[in-house]
């Protein structure tokens, strides 16, 4: 009679059920371990410019190094990019104005204070503006911070941009590779809902993701 053979304990079965039960397992521990579960924003320029005392329309010292600052130019008509700042508002400033050391600065010339103030109030509408910054400065100084981002981009008459732009906390600028053109992204269009929602959103969650890992690694470092 032919001998039936137990395969209970076949390499191959062990093979399988490591395969379906030690392999996931794994691989859920290195995404809960929070390391290279992504890459960083590559750095596109280094060395921007500080704000060399200079306040916000509120009264408040304002600085980049040692934020995370999203970065731009409403010039000296700003209710001309109310459009714009509510599209940032919604889509970046609202999900994430709760974490530490994050903030909105938007250059103004010294004469759109008043504009400012009142987009500002807007802003302020449903969620709370703490961290819109609207910064007073000269056009001397507000070209002097725009020329330091080192981009392809320029100012136009009204010392203004749609652009805005992501700086580190080591006043450096971040970005991407344009997926549509294979291009470096120095800027995001803030008057484009598409270009902030698909683009400007995620590289937002990315950098702040970097920020929570790196606090979180060095918080672990001092409890041993």
């Amino acid at each position: 009679m032919e001998t039936i053979k137990d395969n209970r304990n076949s390499p191959k079965k062990y093979a399988v059920l490591i395969g379906l039960f030690v392999l996931p397992l794994v691989i859920y521990l290195a995404a809960a371990s929070g390391e290279e579960l992504f890459d960083l924003l590559p750095v596109l320029s280094a060395e921007v410019s500080e704000l060399e005392n200079l306040q916000d329309i509120k009264g408040n010292t304002i600085v980049l190094e040692d934020k995370i600052t999203v970065l731009g130019f409403f010039g000296n008509h700003p209710e001309a990019m109310k459009g714009n700042a509510l599209h940032l508002n919604e889509k970046i400033y609202r999900r994430n104005f709760e974490f530490d050391d994050f903030q909105f600065v938007m250059f103004i010339t010294e004469d759109a204070k008043a504009e400012a103030a009142s987009l500002n109030e807007q802003l302020g509408t449903y969620v709370s503006n703490e961290e819109w910054h609207f910064v007073p400065a000269s056009k001397e100084t507000i070209n002097s911070t725009f020329n330091s981002l080192k981009t392809d981009f320029t100012l136009d008459s009204n010392s203004a941009t749609p652009y805005v732009f992501i700086i580190d906390k080591e006043l450096n600028l971040r970005g991407r590779e344009d997926d549509d053109d294979n291009e470096l992204m120095y800027g995001y269009d803030s008057s484009s809902i598409g270009e902030v929602t698909n683009k400007m959103v995620d590289d937002i969650k990315v950098m702040l993701a970097e920020y929570r890992r790196a606090l979180k690694k060095y918080n672990s470092q001092r409890e041993i």
